[in-house]
């Protein structure tokens, strides 16, 4: 019979430490629900230290999910393993991360720290972690740079002092394939009661090998696997869950092991989190990318009318991807827009309905058609944000080849209104500047992009802009059948993610 591969998710934790994709408590809480549908064995929410904010984020969700474990991440100190217990405790399935880093080069610069030390600590962290619960995961940190017998014998100390799972990071992306199962392979014959724990693997994708050295690592024997929905994480990002995933499902006859993802919530689960972060999955995305089942070329395109089967491996209904698609209007009512919502993975409340209803109705008044891209911004906008410090409430802008470009903005800053107006390069440039001079805020615009939603001469527009403040970046995101307007909420979400992060900081230094 096939063996189980565990999928441990940490979007909600490393995949949060993508430069300006942190994500407050309401985003977690639903993107936590979707990870409970699509099926994950265990959900990584957090790192309760880090701030009093990922704390009370890491707590409610452990409240809200049932069917699977809650994980939080601690470092080898006392008071980490207090402050995550404390988060999870009332969790069905908690379970506590606890890790250290194990290779010269952190143990000497970082740590500084001797081997002997490193051992003591790992041994007394575990053992201090599985007083509180039976479920205690440890991370030896760079463990792919790590000395093959000194990692093997930290393992030992970790299941000895009660560590049901070990976990080995290739922390920096540092691994080859092959190299990377070897290490699996020695570990495994090399760490006397290995027998006793699940041996894990958490690879970053610095030389774009994460999935690669994942799949390698469970060809070698490992049987948990940490990823990220959409590969999102710390520099180039993490292995990605949906590529793992659907290589697993897709060739059984090579990789004869099995997961409990329900397939059919990946794509939906995808788009949640580009929603919510604002990090637009590119179109040659693997599994997930507006490419991946599309097909230019001719002779592609003959074999497809003739067997699927001669240029897909996967099919898109796999996925969650439905080839039929319901299109709504502005006749269409609350039931079939419900309906359509809980298919593309949005299961709302009656009271969430009313908002997105509203929203849909205004948006039906400018646009023939509603797709499913513009209810996925709808929902992001009515329900998934919490209270903000600012919003527009009126934007108008002059501009032409004869007019100099002006802007009038009204804001409403912590329920006060706010206006004023400005001139800049063009239309947009003045409202950032108006918008600026508004809020205060002094942030450096690091990155401006701008693409259509949908296709069509009434596409939303959707900016997405990345600001950088006092060392703290943030992504904003903005749509709307109207650029500017989609640029001025886009500035506007970045100034909001900003104030979220002065008010909630979010400790980096280390991860696994």
């Amino acid at each position: 019979m096939n063996e189980k591969v565990i999928i441990f998710d940490t979007t909600l934790r490393d995949g949060e430490q993508s430069p300006g994709a942190s994500m407050n408590t309401g985003e977690k809480m639903r993107l936590a629900r979707q990870l409970e549908k699509l099926g994950v064995d265990v959900l990584e929410a957090g790192f309760p230290a880090a701030s009093e904010g990922d704390f009370e984020a890491v707590a409610q969700v452990a409240g809200v999910v049932k069917n699977i474990e809650v994980a939080a991440l601690a470092r080898t100190h006392k008071n980490d393993i207090d402050r995550a217990w404390a988060a999870i405790c009332h969790a069905k399935n908690p379970r506590i991360h606890t890790f250290i880093a194990t290779s010269d080069i952190h143990m000497k610069y970082k740590l500084k720290m001797n081997r002997e030390e490193v051992v003591k600590t790992a041994f007394e962290a575990v053992k201090y972690a599985k007083s509180f619960t039976d479920s205690v995961e440890f991370s030896a940190e760079d463990g792919s740079r790590s000395d093959r017998d000194f990692l093997c014998r930290v393992f030992e100390a970790a299941i000895e002092a009660g560590a049901t799972t070990l976990n080995l990071p290739d922390t920096v992306g540092y691994a080859i394939p092959q190299e990377f199962g070897d290490l699996v392979k020695y570990v495994m014959a090399h760490t006397s009661n290995i027998h006793k724990a699940v041996l894990s693997v958490h690879c970053h994708n610095d030389l774009g090998l994460a999935t690669a050295n994942t799949l390698a690592a469970i060809y070698a024997g490992a049987r948990q696997a940490e990823v990220t929905i959409n590969g999102i994480g710390e520099r180039a990002g993490n292995t990605s869950l949906e590529e793992v995933v659907m290589a697993l499902h897709t060739r059984p006859n090579f990789l004869p092991v099995y997961t409990n993802i329900n397939t059919e919530h990946i794509y939906p689960t995808s788009r949640i989190v580009s929603m919510i972060t604002g990090i637009m999955v590119q179109p040659n995305k693997a599994i997930v990318g507006a490419n991946a089942f599309a097909h230019e070329a001719g002779i592609h395109q003959d074999g497809m009318l003739k067997n699927p089967m001669t240029y897909e491996i996967m099919k898109p209904e796999t996925i969650g991807l439905s080839k039929s698609k319901l299109v709504l209007g502005k006749h269409s009512g609350r039931h079939a827009l419900r309906s359509h919502l809980k298919e593309l993975g949005y299961d709302i409340s009656d009271e969430e309905l009313k908002l997105v209803f509203k929203k849909f109705k205004e948006l039906a008044d400018k646009k023939k058609h509603i797709l499913d891209e513009d209810l996925e911004v709808i929902v992001t906008e009515g329900i998934l944000r919490t209270a903000e410090v600012f919003n527009l409430e009126y934007l108008h802008v002059s501009s032409g080849t004869t007019v100099k470009p002006t802007a009038n903005v009204k804001l409403k800053i912590n329920e006060r209104s706010a206006e004023g107006s400005g001139s800049g390069n063009g239309p947009i440039d003045a409202a950032y500047n108006v918008i600026a001079k508004l809020t205060g805020s002094k942030s450096e615009l690091l990155r401006f992009s701008v693409s259509a939603i949908s296709g069509g001469t009434d596409a939303q527009g959707e900016v997405t802009v990345r600001l950088k403040e006092n060392g703290l970046i943030a992504l904003g995101r903005g749509a709307d059948p109207d650029i500017i307007t989609a640029s001025a909420k886009a500035y506007i979400n970045g100034l909001n993610r900003l104030e979220y992060l002065k008010a909630n900081p979010i400790e980096t230094s280390e991860v696994i």
